[in-house]
């Protein structure tokens, strides 16, 4: 993967071309979290915070999701709960994605997570835009999940490269996710209440793909 030597592609949420999405997920440009979207992801962060506080019942938050849903989850057991999410549902089969479709939908899924709506905190999102820098990729199978409901079995192979856990492509090689984190001097992300749900709960690789093949049409 050649790199662009250009300046930082700040991350807000809306305006990326597919130009822009070209030069990170081929090119190897950095990115970083605007400012502006710092300040709404923090804010969201902070209402969900509240609503833990106030024991309110919140679909993912405080329940358990899909038929589970009427099964309130005690706020001890809110980051197994999103643990659980992710390891149930990283169950993809067959060859990986490439190295470029997996960049494409990092960097979607962060755009995405910018905007502020989903109450991911800002700590978890640049760890996910600082493993796009350095080159650290989640193994991603090509087969397996619910576009409707977003791009589940996919997104949750790459949550686990955040959480240390599962195997990333590093320099070329396939190796565990932890043992490069830990060569990185990174720390894995440890997912707290509404996390495993927002960062699955989208269609960024489908997304990611479809703009690099309109990229090669054109």
């Amino acid at each position: 993967m050649a790199t662009i030597t250009l300046e930082p592609l700040e991350i807000k949420g809306l305006g990326l071309t597919l130009e822009d999405v070209e030069e990170v997920a081929r090119g190897g440009r950095k990115v970083l979290l605007d400012p502006e979207a710092v300040k709404r992801v923090e804010a969201s962060r902070r209402q969900v915070e509240e609503l833990l506080e106030e024991g309110r019942v919140v679909y993912g938050v405080t329940t358990g999701i899909g038929k589970f849903c009427d099964q309130v989850i005690p706020r001890a057991m809110a980051t197994q709960l999103q643990r659980n999410i992710i390891r149930s549902h990283a169950a993809g089969v067959g060859e990986p994605l490439q190295v470029d479709q997996v960049r494409a939908a990092m960097l979607l899924r962060a755009n995405s997570l910018a905007r502020g709506y989903s109450g991911i905190r800002r700590r978890t999102l640049e760890t996910l835009l600082e493993m796009l820098n350095r080159g650290i990729h989640p193994v991603i199978p090509s087969k397996g999940s619910l576009g409707a409901s977003g791009d589940l079995a996919p997104l949750a192979h790459m949550v686990l490269g955040l959480m240390g856990e599962g195997e990333v492509i590093y320099k070329g090689e396939r190796l565990e996710a932890a043992k490069v984190l830990r060569q990185e001097g990174m720390a894995p992300v440890q997912l707290e209440a509404k996390e495993g749900l927002t960062l699955i709960n989208g269609t960024q690789i489908m997304a990611g793909m479809g703009t690099l093949l309109v990229l090669d049409g054109e």
